[in-house]
């Protein structure tokens, strides 16, 4: 395989560039991100489309990773039931060495082929489920091994990773392949590759949701009221969806709990 990601930088002696330069250049590469990810969209687009088919069957979305990676995935699963209102077993993320790993890495947690399939059963995966193994390198033994059980024990598989050819999309059904190239700090694939995997996570959860019915137009209408903010998004979305004043929107909203179920109510009277 060819692991673009590990090559050294096209930058040298960063220790002595102004901090303008630093800027300016991390800036230039990160801007060859979303045209890398662009060239992937047709795999992204078949990968969306297993895991909503799956998940309109009863099914559940599950991300394997380690280190930046699994974070990422933890990220985009805990996104989900506040912006769309989903229950919180919809989506999951698994980080190799658990849920301590998210704040502090667990030493070689990542080398461990065996772990994320018990780390899986524990949610009683199966059949009517897709696993997404999240690796920028894409040889990441705790991914690989995952994905390996699971394809043995009939899930779906998909993987976003940012080299080509690699063990990882080698035992994907679905691979995403987002090839990013070196990085500004050789190696440190927390920058473009990371980027690069929360732009497909971002499209990935984002379009399975909305293929759920869990959008309206553009506005996230089955949204948790959590904090004030989301509070007064949602009586203006009320107010714009009925024509009725703030204090009646609001009242609505406070009553039925979402702005699906307000408006639902509204024009069932």
């Amino acid at each position: 395989m060819d692991r673009t990601t590990e090559k050294d930088s096209r930058y040298n002696d960063l220790e002595k560039m102004s901090l303008q330069d630093i800027l300016l250049n991390i800036n230039r590469e990160d801007q060859t991100v979303p045209l890398a990810v662009a060239k992937a969209l047709p795999q992204i687009e078949a990968l969306a489309t297993v895991t909503a088919a799956k998940m309109k069957a009863g099914g559940r979305l599950f991300y394997i990773g380690a280190g930046t990676s699994g974070r990422l995935g933890i990220v985009d699963a805990s996104e989900c039931p506040p912006t769309f209102g989903v229950p919180f077993d919809w989506v999951v993320g698994i980080i190799a060495g658990g849920d301590g790993a998210i704040r502090k890495a667990v030493e070689f947690a990542e080398d461990d082929a065996e772990q994320a399939w018990k780390d899986l059963l524990e949610y009683k995966i199966n059949d009517k489920d897709v696993l997404v193994g999240i690796a920028a390198s894409g040889t990441t033994p705790y991914v690989i091994g995952g994905l390996k059980k699971a394809n043995e024990n009939k899930v779906a598989t998909g993987c976003i990773v940012c080299n080509t050819g690699s063990p990882v999309a080698a035992e994907a059904n679905y691979p995403v392949e987002v090839v990013t190239g070196p990085e500004f700090l050789t190696g440190s694939t927390r920058m473009k590759a990371g980027t690069a995997q929360k732009l497909v996570l971002n499209m990935l959860s984002t379009s399975v949701m909305i293929q759920l019915g869990r959008v309206k137009g553009n506005k996230m209408v089955d949204m948790q009221l959590t904090n004030n903010k989301l509070v007064d998004r949602g009586n203006r979305m009320v107010m714009a969806e009925t024509g009725l004043d703030e204090q009646t929107a609001a009242g609505l909203l406070k009553k039925y709990g979402s702005v699906r179920n307000a408006v639902d109510a509204y024009r069932r009277r």
